[in-house]
């Protein structure tokens, strides 16, 4: 799929808007040289990405730039813990960047910020209905799409093929139910005496971890987080307790120990619910021989997973500075530049065409098969409850599940207990 043709009139749109009169210096993306060109428009961007990824990403810009001379993409590398909190700021000083890539949870924080654009009136409409309908539906807030993905994980099944082995277990057969989960994990323990399945049972500083692991089984029990319109807690109900039952089956079989997050990663547990960002942590050289699958679901429920990963949303700051964004973003949300983009990063594809095309998917088999389920998986995938408050309602639910783990509440206690404590959050505002 391409998107020539709208590039080109986005182009044109963007040299009209330039020459129509935006006034200020080149700089700062306005404005007509004295010699009627049209001033190259600078687009500043916020990312969070370090290492390698920031590496690829800038090296995509620049090719970006060179092939875009009307437009200037400025990059500015801040780090995870502190975008936030300096994103408040330059709201504050009304500074804010032009585009802010965060976190796909962040994204109705920063809507608050400032005014974000419209992103059906700057993208493609092709190319919006080709980007995984779970990552869209997320970036819409009051009527709007504030924002685009341009980045994916979610989390799947991993396994330690050797002690697979040793449990007298086929390596090339994972588990795919509930059940099979358990009854290959107790064979694993009794086998080799390592736990069989790593669980997040701790709430932690902020609950998170615990939280979007456990929607995961949630989802596939049939239930859901929060409401439709994310007003109220919506987990305490049949499918809420059979997925927490579930938990906890693992956990008093022995399975899947308290407090034991963790030794799966370090060779010592048989499985865990791991991101598909591990593939590409432990390439080329793992750990130990591991292999990945789908989530097992119960029988009588069905496939799910949880999505992450990162959104480009794009500030209001000038009609030209977002028409320049709108290009940039449709040109990385390209099928040659998501390829280019998963296949250097090992994130997943946004787009369908990519993640379904024969390319891309024989780069997967050819080059990290291990890949291969987490791709698949986008089908299943769901995204996380789109409220600013939705850090706070993670951490409250977490702190109450825990306490049936650390076996201080019933199943119902807890679940009672947390959809209080989320309630209790959501009232506040």
């Amino acid at each position: 799929m391409k998107h020539n043709l709208l590039t080109a009139t986005t182009t044109l749109a963007l040299g009209a808007l330039l020459v129509a009169g935006c006034s200020g210096s080149p700089a700062s993306g306005g404005g007509t040289a004295s010699s009627g060109v049209p001033a190259v428009t600078e687009v500043s961007v916020w990312h969070y990405w370090d290492g390698a990824n920031a590496d690829t990403f800038d090296a995509m810009v620049k090719d970006f730039n060179d092939s875009h001379p009307a437009i200037k993409i400025a990059t500015s590398n801040v780090p995870n813990a502190d975008f936030l909190t300096k994103l408040r700021a330059s709201a504050s000083s009304k500074t804010l960047p032009d585009v802010a890539i965060g976190d796909l949870i962040w994204v109705p924080q920063i809507e608050q910020l400032g005014s974000l654009a419209d992103l059906t009136g700057l993208l493609p409409a092709d190319l919006l209905s080709d980007i995984n309908p779970a990552l869209t539906a997320y970036g819409k807030i009051n009527g709007k799409q504030v924002s685009v993905p341009v980045s994916a994980n979610n989390l799947g099944y991993m396994y330690n093929k050797t002690l697979f082995g040793q449990a007298g277990l086929d390596p090339e057969k994972p588990p795919t139910t509930w059940d099979e989960l358990l009854t290959m994990g107790k064979q694993i323990l009794d086998k080799t005496g390592k736990p069989g399945y790593d669980l997040y049972t701790q709430a932690g500083d902020s609950g998170e971890g615990l939280t979007w692991n456990f929607q995961v089984n949630l989802w596939q029990a049939g239930g859901e987080f929060l409401n439709a319109d994310n007003t109220a807690a919506a987990f305490n109900t049949p499918a809420g307790k059979k997925a927490l039952q579930f938990w906890l089956d693992l956990m008093s079989s022995g399975v899947s120990p308290y407090a034991q997050w963790g030794q799966f990663e370090k060779g010592l547990g048989g499985s865990a619910q791991e991101g598909s960002w591990m593939v590409g942590i432990w390439a080329p050289d793992p750990p130990f021989e591991f292999a990945a699958a789908k989530v097992p679901y119960p029988a009588d429920g069905k496939p799910a997973t949880n999505l992450g990963g990162e959104q480009a949303m794009v500030f209001n700051n000038s009609d030209a500075k977002a028409a320049a964004a709108g290009e940039f973003l449709a040109w990385f949300l390209d099928p040659v530049q998501v390829t280019t983009w998963s296949e250097t990063t090992g994130m997943l594809p946004v787009t369908n065409s990519v993640a379904t095309g024969g390319a891309y998917l024989d780069w997967v088999k050819n080059s990290q098969p291990a890949l291969l389920p987490f791709v698949e998986q986008m089908a299943d995938a769901h995204a996380r409850p789109n409220t600013p408050l939705y850090s706070q309602i993670s951490l409250a639910f977490a702190k109450e599940l825990e306490k049936a783990f650390a076996g201080e509440a019933t199943a119902d206690q807890a679940l009672a207990a947390a959809e209080q404590a989320v309630n209790n959050v959501i009232a506040k505002g």
